[in-house]
Formats: C-alpha cells, sequence, structure tokens
C-alpha cells in the first residue's frame, strides 16, 4: 500500500547496496528533488552508499551542480549504466578520472533488458551492438579503466545465429517522476513529455522485492482514466508530492495538451527555444549537408533524425513540403510531431502518439523505419562510424546503435573535415575557403557505433553526405558518387583522403 511522504521521508526507502533505476530521458522528466534529497541524506548520513544507477537514456539537467551530480560526484555511487551520459557534465568528467564504473550500453538494450526482468526473465536477446564497441570481442561496455564488468554483455548462440545477450543488475528501487496521483495511487502521466520505461521499471522493482518511489506534480481526488494510469497504484510504495512552478505555453506544447498543426511548428520551436535560452545556429555547412541529405526522403516515410547537422534535414524537409508527407520519431516515443532539441530534446512538438519506450525500440530494432539521418564523428576507410566517443570525451551512444541496426537507407551527416572548416555557397557553387585542420574520413575509427558490415550482410544503403560530397557504402568498400558544383575532385577531395576510395 502507498504512502504519501515527503523527500525526505522517501529516501529512507534506499538502502546501502541499492540498484535504482531512474525513467528520465537526458534533461527530461527527472525527479528532481527526490536526487537532492538523496544529496542531502548523503552529506548527512553518509548513506545510501555503494549504489548502482541504472537509466535507458540517462539523467542530468546540463548542469553540474544539479539533479544527481553532486551525490554522484561526492562517492555514493560505486556504478553506473546509461545509454547516454550528454547531460550529466560533472558525471562525464568523473568517469574518465576513474571514480567509479560506468558502462554505455546500447539505449535501446537498456531498455528492452528493464522490460524482460520485469518480465522474471534476467536479460535480453538483440543483435544491436554486434561488432560494435559493445561488443565483447571488440571493447565491451566499460568506459574506463576499472569497468570490468564481463556479465552486462555476453555472446551467445541460438539457433546457429548470433546475439548478444544484455543482462542488468536486479533493480530495486525505481524512480520516476509523474503528473498526478488518484486516490488510488494510481499514476498518470498527462502533462509529461514522455513516460518513458516508467511501468517496466516499477514493474521489476517489485519483483526483485523493491520499492517503486514517484515523485509528483499533484494529487487528485477523481480516480485517472484506466487507460492513462500508466502506474496502477498497487505497484506503487511511495508517492512524493512536489508542486511544480508553470512551464509556461511553450513548453506544454510538448505535452500534448493542446493540438498543434503542423504549420504551426516552427512558431513553437523558435518559442520553446527563446524560453531554454538555445540558440539557433545558421551554418553554411549544415545547411549544404541537410538540404542534399533531406532529398532522399520520400513520402510516406518513417523517420528518425539525430540532433545537430541532421536537424537541418527537417528545415528542408518544411521548404519541400515534404515535412508533411512523412512520419518523424524520437527515441523517448514520440510518433507523428516534430522533435524538440536542446535541453527538451526526448520531448515532441504536435505528436500523434507517444508511447513507452521499449516499445519504440521494438520498431527501430526490427527494421521499422524507411530512413534515418545521424551525425558522426569519424568514418573509416571500411565504412564503420564513430558517433559516441572522442579523443578524451564522450557522450554515449544513445538510440544510435538501435536506430542504425536495420534501418533499410541510413545517411550519415558529417562535414568532410573539422576544426577551421569554413565555407562559401554562392550561385550554386561550393567554395571551401579554409580547410579544417582535423579529418572526419580516417583509416580506422577509434571506437565503432555503426558497423559497415554488418549493414552489408543487412542489405542496408548507406550513404555518407558531407558539404563537398556524397560517398555510397559498397562490398569493396567507400564509393565516391557525387561532387558538388564548384567542388575540384581530386584536390579537394581524393587528395584530402588517407586511404583510396571507388570512383567509378
Amino acid at each position: 500500500m502507498f504512502e504519501i511522504m515527503t523527500p525526505d521521508q522517501a529516501v529512507q526507502l534506499i538502502k546501502n547496496g541499492d540498484t535504482i533505476c531512474v525513467n528520465s530521458f537526458l534533461g527530461i522528466e527527472n525527479p528532481v528533488e527526490m536526487h537532492e534529497a538523496i544529496y542531502k541524506r548523503f552529506k548527512e548520513t553518509g548513506s545510501p552508499s555503494h549504489l548502482t544507477i541504472v537509466s535507458s537514456a540517462g539523467f542530468g539537467l546540463w548542469d553540474e551542480e544539479r539533479n544527481a551530480e553532486g551525490y554522484i560526484r561526492d562517492g555514493a555511487v560505486d556504478k553506473l549504466i546509461c545509454g547516454h551520459f550528454g547531460a550529466m557534465y560533472s558525471t562525464k568528467k568523473l568517469v574518465l578520472e576513474d571514480r567509479f564504473e560506468a558502462y554505455n550500453l546500447p539505449l535501446g538494450c537498456i531498455s528492452h533488458a528493464i522490460r524482460a526482468q520485469a518480465g522474471g526473465i534476467p536479460g535480453a536477446l538483440s543483435k544491436v551492438g554486434l561488432d560494435l564497441f559493445v561488443d565483447p570481442r571488440i571493447d565491451g561496455p566499460g568506459i574506463n579503466n576499472i569497468s570490468n564488468d564481463d556479465s552486462l554483455v555476453r555472446l551467445v548462440e541460438v539457433d546457429n545465429e548470433e546475439f548478444l545477450y544484455y543482462k542488468l543488475p536486479k533493480i530495486n528501487i525505481a524512480l520516476i517522476k509523474g503528473t498526478a496521483a488518484d486516490r488510488r495511487g494510481n499514476i498518470s502521466f498527462d502533462d509529461m513529455y514522455m513516460s518513458g520505461d516508467a511501468l517496466s521499471i516499477c514493474q521489476a522493482a517489485k519483483a526483485n522485492g523493491g520499492k517503486v518511489i514517484v515523485q509528483v506534480d499533484k494529487l487528485v481526488r477523481k480516480p485517472t482514466r484506466p487507460r492513462n494510469a500508466i502506474i496502477p497504484g498497487c505497484l506503487v510504495d511511495a508517492i512524493v508530492v512536489v508542486e511544480q512552478e508553470p512551464l509556461g505555453s511553450g513548453y506544454e506544447a510538448l505535452t500534448g495538451s493542446f493540438e498543434i498543426p503542423s504549420g504551426q511548428w516552427d512558431m513553437w520551436v523558435e518559442i520553446i527555444d527563446r524560453m531554454s535560452a538555445a540558440e539557433r545556429k545558421n551554418s553554411v555547412i549544415a545547411d549544404i549537408i541537410g538540404r542534399r541529405a533531406s532529398q532522399e526522403l520520400h513520402e510516406g516515410d518513417i523517420v528518425n533524425i539525430g540532433v545537430g547537422i541532421p536537424e537541418y534535414v527537417s528545415r528542408y524537409a518544411k521548404e519541400s513540403g515534404m515535412l508533411n508527407k512523412i512520419t518523424l520519431t524520437v527515441e523517448s516515443g514520440g510518433v507523428g510531431g516534430f522533435p524538440a532539441s536542446g535541453p527538451v530534446f526526448g520531448a515532441m512538438i504536435g505528436a500523434a502518439s507517444v508511447y513507452d519506450m521499449a516499445n519504440q525500440f521494438d520498431l527501430y530494432d526490427n527494421g521499422g523505419l524507411d530512413i534515418c539521418f545521424m551525425g558522426a564523428l569519424e568514418v573509416d576507410k571500411y565504412g564503420n562510424v564513430n558517433a559516441h566517443r572522442g579523443i578524451g570525451s564522450y557522450s554515449g551512444i544513445g538510440g544510435f546503435a538501435n536506430i542504425t541496426a536495420k534501418t533499410p537507407l541510413v545517411v550519415f551527416c558529417l562535414s568532410f573535415t573539422a576544426k577551421g572548416l569554413f565555407v562559401e555557397e554562392e550561385n550554386g557553387k561550393i567554395n571551401i575557403v579554409q580547410e579544417g585542420r582535423v579529418p572526419k574520413f580516417v583509416e580506422k575509427v577509434s571506437s565503432i557505433s555503426f558497423s559497415a558490415k554488418r549493414a552489408l550482410e543487412n542489405g542496408q544503403r548507406v550513404l555518407y553526405v558531407t558539404e563537398r560530397c556524397v560517398f555510397e557504402l559498397t562490398k569493396d568498400g567507400l564509393k565516391l558518387i557525387e561532387v558538388y558544383p564548384g567542388i575540384d575532385k581530386e584536390e579537394e577531395v581524393l587528395s584530402q583522403l588517407s586511404f583510396p576510395v571507388i570512383t567509378k
């Protein structure tokens, strides 16, 4: 039976050595006050300590002094298992200092492993991750020198087929943010951007004899409609009410509180950007790439567009009228709207549907997308891509591996070089004014986020769209299929590469 508790009372349910699963998505839907109560108790008593934290999409507020950053930094956590670390500014630095164990698994594989645990199955089988960094034959999921847990990802064979088996520690604390609790303890998510893995996390925690803690904005007397009760009250141990300040109409637009026609998407993007202090950058390089990449869209496509340069694809899809003829999706579960970016990435403007995250990754893993547009840090001569880890830094693989695993057409959007590249465009011709100091096309990527070998076996078509040319993946390596007007093929493409490519 649930109880209404204060944050300080609820954190008493968390014991030393517990495994906490947090239902957040990067910077959104974080139960902030619960994290702060954990930190307060840890500073005062040294408990809870030796924690393991699991989160499919990671958790943070893009602020190293807020949310869980304090108690992680001060030593309450022994192990982190996340799909993405981008919103956890302080934590990302500490991981590379070997302060605690940290593991990066594909976002969808964590989501599916949580769902498996909720059903009494130790782990989840997946082909996602084969031949990538997470594959134990390659590097394994450990990020730093002390992360050597080989139980999280294992190579197995079923019916003469290779799979990766993803197994998480037993979750015994569910930490959830919801909108409201009714008098029966049922939790609704009406004003939330997503529900994520909430139900599976709660089911897993209860199956393992653990506790479910839900932070909500309000209590309501009238029971919520059954289909809107994402978490039934019988699964809840503690309800913590923390009234939230009004978000404003911009953020309310992301909760589905009112209908937003596609013709108003741009207006709401601008409103949200102003409220979040985000700056919409104009970039000639990204414009060129986005315009060319958008030409690969076809009416009726189901699409995922990554962050960064790929976001420019949507601008040109709108200009061409294609945006109204395709269906966009986002990893957190949104379908049929326009994905927000920046601090509220994971939310969607004008979504037609928002369902559980594990269901979204069912779609992605099984080739349910028609096309995806992804960024890249490096591409090597084989066509492999590194998109998750740079030199001395990393963000994590996120949903990238799942999205690109079986999608029939994968379009990587990246500049040809970096660090100083300056490009002009005039009268339809491209002029490389200054070359970048760092090549993006290299002999061998430093870490594999996308396997060219696996893509060829799957029969996927793969393009690499830059500001000066387009490559296509073939069984013999990269093939140069297009050079833009104004670009000297020999001087500005072929001579800049450290490896040969097919040109005929």
